[in-house]
C-alpha cells in the first residue's frame, strides 16, 4: 500500500511538471509569469528498453536532460541517475523511440481542388500560369514553396499523431508536379519556432498536377516531359546563369537538389517510371509508393531505392450481392489479400522502407494495419525500423532521432508491452524531453482469470482482456455458459455491470452492478444485485482452467505463405507466376505462310532456338527439340499492327498545345493491359502505339512486341527505329471541341500547315545553333523536331482530306523531309500517285467511313488502289478491340479489292513491318528472323481460323489449351477471394461498397 501511495506521488509530481515546464523554450520570446529554469532531468528505471530495434536492454535506465539523452544503460552497469534527476519507476514497462513519419501533411495550408466538369463550372483553356512573379511558366512547379514558412501547430492532430506514438513528421503540401520544401517538426504543443526540426527536410515531387488550372499537362506523359525539361532547363539556369530571364522557380529547384528527394506515385508503374527518371538525371528517390510493389519486386529490386509503405490496406468489398461481385476485378480482389504482406515482401528482398499514416481514415487503425503486416510475415524488428532509424537515416537525422542513444533527441514512448501486440497500452509519449500522457502509468494492468464472488454467489470465473485502451470481461457460470460484463476503469477503481450468465436478453432488469477497488492484484468493494440487495464482492487471481488472455505475440508466418494466393505477371487474369522461357522447338508439317518470296511452304517444319528462326525444311529432326505438330494447320509471321492505342497509361493525348513533340509514349506503356493477352490470342505479335490526334505535331510513339508479363521496359523493341505522331484534320483545329476551345492555334486547316511550317523551321536554326558550340538551352521537343529534320525520327502522320495530305508532303518537301506513314488515310485513293512519288506509307481501314464529316468519300478499295500505285499500305486497327481480328480486317481487301491472298496477308505482316523499318527482324518467315509467329487452325484469313499458338521471340505467350487452364484458374480464385471476404464482413471487418470501373480504350479522339 505505502508502494503505491508512493508512485502516485510521483506520477503526480510529473504531471505537474509536464504541464507546467516548458523545455527549450525559445530565447528570443518574452516570458509572462514566474521563469523556470529547471534542466528538466529524468531517470526512467527498471525498464525494458528498445535502444533500437537490433538493441534491447534489460531492467535498463534512461536519463534525460534538457530534452536529450544523457546516458542509457542496463542494470548489469553499477551506475547511478543524476541526484536531482525526477525517477520514474517502470518496471513491468516497455521504452521504445517515438515513431518518424516522414509524409504528411500536418499543419499544412488546405489545398483547394482544380474541379472542372458538368455542374463544377467551365472554362477556357490556360496555356501559361496565372501566378504573380518571376516563377516558372507552369502552375504545377511550385518549387518555391517552403512547407516551414506555411506551418502551423495543429494540436487536436498533434494530439493524434501522439496518441499513435509519433513524435516527428515531415509535413508538405500534397499539391503539385514539383511541391517544395518538406519541414521536419516534432509533434509537440510549442510555438512553430520551437517544434521545427529541419526547415529544408526535403524535396517533393509527383506526377500529378494538382491544383493547377492550367491545361498542361493533361496526360501523364505530360508530366513526365515537364519534370525532364525542367530538369534540363534548371541545369542551363545554373550553367549560364542567364540574363535574359529571372526564374525563381528554377533558382529553388537547383537549390533544392541536395535535399533528400521523395517522390509520390500512384502504383507500382509509375514507381518504375520515376525510377527511370531518376536514372536520367542521376537522382536518388525515395519512393512514396501505393503499397502494390510486391507486383513487380524484382523491378523495385534493381531500382536499388528506399520506398515509403502506406498502411491503408484495403478493405474488403461487399460482395455477397453476385452481381456486385462481377464488377470487382480479379487483380482487385487479389490486391485485398496480398496488399498486406507488401512489406514483408520488401523486407525479404531487403529493399528499405519507411511507413507513413497518411491515406488512414483514423489514426487510431494505425497498429491494426501494422499488425496486419506482421501477421502477413513483417519481422517485429522490421516493423519497428520502418517507424525509427529508417525514416531517420532516409531524412539524414539519423544522428538526432530513430534510436535511444546519447546525444539524441528524447523521443519515446512508454508501453505496458511489446509495442506491436494486440494488447498494449500506451502510456506516455516524451518529445523532446516534454511527456505527453496518454494513459496513467499508475492504472494497472488487470488482464488475468479471477475467482469472482458476488455475495453468496461463487461464480465459475471472471477473464479480463486488455487490447491497447480497451477492456473485455467475461462472467463465467461453468465451462459454456458465459456472459460479457460492461466495464469502466478510472485507475485503481472499476465498476462492471453484468447480466448473470445463462440469462437471456430479455431479463435486462437483471443487471448485477459492482463497483470496487482494485489492490494487490485483487478486486473488492460493493455491489447491488437486481432487487435493490446490496452485497459485498472479490475476485482474486486463479490458475484454474479459463479462455487465457491473449497472447503479446506471435511468430510471423514465413513466406511464401499457402494460405493466400500468389503473385502472378502481369497482377491481372490471365497472368502467371513464372514468365514463360524461350525453348528449342520445332514446328513440324504445318503449311507455311512465309510472307516472304518463298510463298507458301507445304508440309513444312520450322526449327525455332534462341528465339530465333533457325531453319526452315522439311522432315527436320533437331536434338533436344519440342515438337509442335501443325499437320493440318498454318504456321505464319505475327501480324504487327502498325496504329494502336493500347497499354497506354493516363492519357493518350497531350493536347494542349500545338506541339507536344517533347512526350513519349514509352514513358507511360502499362504493361498489366490486358489487351496484350487478347490480341495475342488474334494473333498480334507487336504493336505500334502511338499519341493521339489532339494536336499537329503529337507525341514520340513506340513499337513494343507483346511479350505479356513484362515490365512496361520489357515491352520495348531493343534499339527500335524512332517514330513521331503528326495529325490533320478536325481533331487538331478543334472542330469538335465546343466554343470555350476557340483559343489554341491553329483554329483553320490554314493554321496546321503554318504549325509545321514553323517548327520545322525553328528546328532547323536549333540544330544550327548546337553546331555552332555556342550555348544553347537544351529543348526536348525541338530534340524530336530535330530528329525528324535529320532523317533519325520518322513521321506517321493521322489523315483524311486529300488537300491536307498534299499540303503536309509539299511542307515536308520544302524542309527536305518525307513523310514515312499516312495512317487512316481513307481519302488516300485520291492521291496514291502523289504519295509513291513522295515515298509515304499508307496505314488504313479496311472499310470503316461515314463516322465523322471528313471521312464521307472514303471507300473500301482505298487499300488497293493505293497498293495498284506503288504506295506501300498495311491495315491497322487503330481500336482495341478491331486488333484481334486483324486478319480478317486484311481478308476484306480480298472481297473490296480482287487482292491476292498472300498480298492481303502481307497488309498485317511484312508490309507493316518495313513501315516500320524493322522488316529486317520480323514480319516474316524467313532464317534468322525473331520468332514472331502464329499456328492457325485453318487459312488465317478465313472467319473460322483461330489463333492456337502465338510465340514472340519465340517465346509461346498464348496457347488456345492454356487459356482454358487460365480461364477456369480465375474463376476458382475469384470464388475463393469472395468467400473469404464475405467472411471477412461477416467476422466484422468493415466492408466497402462496389464501384464499378471500366477500363478505358482509347483512340485517337480521346482527350483526359
Amino acid at each position: 500500500m505505502q508502494l503505491q501511495l508512493q508512485a502516485r506521488k510521483t506520477i503526480l509530481i510529473i504531471v505537474l511538471i509536464i504541464s507546467f515546464i516548458k523545455l527549450d523554450a525559445q530565447k528570443t520570446f518574452p516570458h509572462n509569469g514566474v521563469y523556470d529554469e529547471r534542466e528538466g532531468t529524468y531517470a526512467f528505471t527498471n525498464a525494458t528498453i528498445y535502444v533500437s530495434p537490433t538493441q534491447i536492454l534489460e531492467n535498463a535506465t534512461l536519463v534525460i536532460q534538457k530534452g536529450k539523452i544523457i546516458d542509457v544503460w542496463t542494470g548489469a552497469i553499477a551506475r547511478v541517475a543524476p541526484t536531482d534527476a525526477v525517477t520514474i519507476d517502470c518496471r513491468g514497462k516497455f521504452i521504445y523511440p517515438s515513431f518518424i513519419d516522414i509524409f504528411s501533411s500536418y499543419g499544412m495550408p488546405e489545398v483547394i481542388p482544380n474541379i472542372v466538369g458538368p455542374g463544377r463550372g467551365r472554362r477556357p483553356p490556360q496555356f501559361i500560369s496565372n501566378k504573380k512573379g518571376a516563377f516558372a511558366w507552369n502552375e504545377a512547379l511550385k518549387t518555391e514553396f517552403k512547407a516551414v514558412e506555411n506551418f502551423s501547430v495543429n494540436e487536436k492532430d498533434a494530439e493524434a499523431w501522439r496518441t499513435a506514438g509519433f513524435g516527428t513528421v515531415m509535413s508538405h503540401r500534397l499539391d503539385g508536379i514539383s511541391r517544395g520544401a518538406g519541414v521536419l517538426v516534432s509533434l509537440g504543443d510549442e510555438r512553430e519556432n520551437e517544434v521545427i526540426m529541419k526547415p529544408m527536410a526535403a524535396n517533393i515531387l509527383s506526377f500529378s498536377k494538382g491544383s493547377s488550372t492550367q491545361d498542361y499537362p493533361s496526360s501523364l506523359m505530360g508530366s513526365i516531359a515537364l519534370l525532364r525539361q525542367t530538369y534540363l532547363d534548371a541545369q542551363w539556369y545554373a550553367t549560364t546563369k542567364s540574363s535574359e530571364e529571372k526564374n525563381l522557380t528554377l533558382e529553388t529547384w537547383n537549390n533544392v537538389q541536395a535535399l533528400p528527394q521523395i517522390f509520390e506515385v500512384s502504383d507500382k508503374l509509375e514507381a518504375l517510371r520515376a525510377g527511370k527518371i531518376a536514372s536520367e538525371f542521376g537522382k536518388s528517390f525515395i519512393i512514396k509508393g501505393r503499397g502494390d510493389e510486391y507486383q513487380r519486386l524484382d523491378d523495385m529490386k534493381k531500382m536499388n531505392t528506399a520506398f515509403i509503405l502506406p498502411i491503408n490496406f484495403p478493405e474488403p468489398y461487399d460482395v455477397e450481392d453476385p452481381i456486385d461481385a462481377q464488377q470487382i476485378s480479379l487483380a482487385e480482389l487479389k490486391h485485398w489479400e496480398l496488399a498486406p504482406s507488401n512489406p514483408a515482401r520488401l523486407a525479404t528482398s531487403s529493399i528499405p522502407f519507411a511507413f507513413t499514416s497518411t491515406g488512414l481514415k483514423d489514426k487510431k487503425d494505425f497498429f491494426k494495419q501494422i499488425q496486419k503486416a506482421i501477421d502477413a510475415g513483417l519481422s517485429e524488428e522490421n516493423a519497428l525500423a520502418a517507424l525509427t532509424t529508417t525514416p531517420a537515416k532516409l531524412l539524414g537525422v539519423d544522428s538526432e532521432l530513430g534510436s535511444l542513444e546519447r546525444g539524441k533527441w528524447a523521443n519515446f514512448v512508454i508501453t505496458n508491452g511489446k509495442i506491436f501486440s494486440k494488447d498494449t497500452k500506451f502510456y506516455h509519449n516524451w518529445i523532446k524531453g516534454k511527456g505527453f500522457i496518454v494513459n496513467d502509468l499508475d492504472i494497472p494492468s488487470l488482464q488475468g482469470n479471477y475467482n469472482l464472488i458476488v455475495g453468496d454467489v461463487n461464480y465459475k470465473g471472471m477473464t479480463i482482456t486488455e487490447t491497447g485502451r480497451d477492456l473485455s470481461v467475461l462472467v463465467y457460470k461453468n465451462d459454456t455458459t458465459k456472459s460479457k460484463a460492461d466495464v469502466v476503469q478510472a485507475k485503481n477503481n472499476i465498476t462492471i455491470t453484468f447480466l448473470p450468465p445463462g440469462d437471456s436478453m430479455s431479463q435486462r432488469n437483471n443487471l448485477v452492478r459492482l463497483f470496487g477497488v482494485y489492490e494487490g492484484g485483487a478486486f473488492k468493494g460493493r455491489g447491488q444485485l437486481a432487487n435493490g440487495d446490496w452485497v459485498n464482492w472479490s475476485a482474486a487471481p486463479t490458475s484454474e482452467s479459463l479462455p487465457k488472455a491473449k497472447e503479446n505475440s506471435k511468430t510471423p508466418p514465413a513466406l511464401p505463405r499457402k494460405d493466400i494466393g500468389e503473385v502472378v505477371y502481369p497482377f491481372n487474369a490471365y497472368g502467371k507466376t513464372e514468365s514463360p522461357k524461350a525453348s528449342r522447338l520445332v514446328i513440324k508439317n504445318a503449311t507455311v505462310w512465309t510472307s516472304d518470296t518463298e510463298g507458301v511452304l507445304a508440309g513444312t517444319d520450322v526449327l525455332i532456338e534462341a528465339g530465333k528462326i533457325l531453319q526452315i525444311g522439311k522432315n527436320l529432326s533437331p536434338l533436344n527439340a519440342v515438337t509442335v505438330d501443325g499437320t493440318g494447320k498454318y504456321l505464319t509471321a505475327g501480324i504487327i499492327d502498325e496504329h494502336s492505342h493500347i497499354t497506354v497509361s493516363k492519357g493518350v493525348n497531350e493536347g494542349t498545345q500545338a506541339s507536344s513533340a517533347e512526350v513519349r509514349i514509352g514513358d507511360v506503356l502499362n504493361s498489366e493491359d490486358v489487351n496484350i493477352y487478347r490480341q495475342l490470342a488474334g494473333g498480334v505479335t507487336s504493336s505500334h502505339i502511338l499519341h493521339g490526334s489532339a494536336n499537329p505535331i503529337g507525341g514520340q510513339t513506340e513499337l513494343i512486341k507483346l511479350r505479356w508479363g513484362v515490365s512496361p521496359e520489357g515491352l520495348k523493341y531493343t534499339n527500335a527505329p524512332k517514330f513521331i505522331k503528326f495529325a490533320l484534320g478536325e481533331n487538331v483545329k478543334q472542330s469538335n471541341w465546343g466554343d470555350d476551345n476557340r483559343i489554341r492555334f491553329p483554329q483553320t486547316r490554314m493554321g496546321v500547315e503554318q504549325v509545321y511550317d514553323d517548327y520545322f523551321t525553328r528546328a532547323e536554326e536549333y540544330a544550327a545553333l548546337k553546331k555552332s558550340g555556342k550555348t544553347f538551352r537544351p529543348d526536348i521537343e525541338l530534340d524530336a523536331i530535330q530528329e525528324i529534320i535529320e532523317g533519325k525520327r520518322f513521321i506517321t502522320c493521322h489523315s483524311y482530306v486529300q488537300t491536307e495530305i498534299t499540303m503536309m508532303m509539299r511542307v515536308a518537301e520544302k524542309h527536305k523531309v518525307r513523310v514515312n506513314t499516312f495512317t487512316h488515310i481513307l481519302e488516300g485513293y485520291k492521291v496514291a500517285d502523289k504519295m509513291a512519288k513522295h515515298g509515304a506509307a499508307a496505314g488504313t481501314f479496311s472499310d470503316w467511313w461515314a463516322y465523322k464529316f471528313e471521312v464521307y468519300n472514303a471507300i473500301p478499295q482505298n487499300a488497293g488502289i493505293m497498293q495498284n500505285q506503288g504506295v506501300l499500305v498495311c491495315i491497322n486497327s487503330d481500336d482495341a478491340e478491331m486488333a484481334r481480328r486483324l486478319n480478317q480486317e486484311a481478308a476484306k481487301s480480298m472481297m473490296y479489292s480482287g487482292m491476292k491472298e498472300q498480298d492481303a496477308w502481307k497488309m498485317v505482316t511484312i508490309n507493316p513491318a518495313k513501315i516500320m523499318h524493322v522488316s529486317e527482324r520480323t514480319g516474316s518467315i524467313k532464317v534468322g528472323k525473331d520468332a514472331d509467329l502464329v499456328l492457325w487452325s485453318d487459312n488465317p484469313l478465313s472467319i473460322y481460323a483461330k489463333a492456337e499458338q502465338t510465340y514472340v521471340d519465340g517465346i509461346k505467350y498464348f496457347d488456345l489449351q492454356d487459356d482454358i487452364k487460365l480461364r477456369d484458374a480465375a474463376k476458382k480464385e475469384r470464388a475463393r477471394l469472395v468467400q473469404k471476404m464475405i467472411q471477412a464482413k461477416k467476422s466484422g471487418a468493415p466492408a466497402q461498397p462496389v464501384i464499378a470501373r471500366q477500363g478505358r480504350l482509347y483512340d485517337c479522339d480521346d482527350i483526359n
